[in-house]
């Protein structure tokens, strides 16, 4: 993978953590009911994606960073799939809720690219 990969998914992450902020509304909306403290997990997921965007930039941290988005979007796998069929997101279209499903698999791969077996 190229260092530019690298950091548009530091980016990518960076600016959907502080998104969590800036769109606080937006993710509340996404949360199950079944997960409690809705307001409390958006801080902190939108904190863990800002220090493992971050991570990824250190090669000292990178295969942490990588495992812990790994991690993470399986986490927030359940929100999406909530989002894909709540009917509470009418001004996004249906498929491209659907599609974004997928699309976990997709970043999971990608941040797998970051993980170093060898580390010391």
């Amino acid at each position: 993978m190229t260092t530019i990969a690298l950091y548009i998914m530091a980016a990518f992450f960076v600016y959907a953590g502080i998104s969590h902020f800036t769109k606080k509304r937006f993710y509340l909306k996404a949360m199950p009911p079944y997960i409690p403290y809705h307001e409390t997990m958006v801080i902190l997921s939108g904190i863990v994606e800002i220090i493992f965007g971050l991570g990824l930039l250190f090669e000292q941290t990178r295969t942490y960073a990588a495992w812990g988005i790994i991690l993470l979007l399986i986490a927030v796998f359940p929100a999406n799939i909530y989002m894909a069929t709540s009917g509470k997101f009418k001004k996004i279209p249906q498929s491209l809720l659907w599609l974004r499903l997928p699309l976990q698999i997709v970043l999971i791969w990608w941040a797998y690219q970051y993980v170093n077996f060898n580390i010391k």
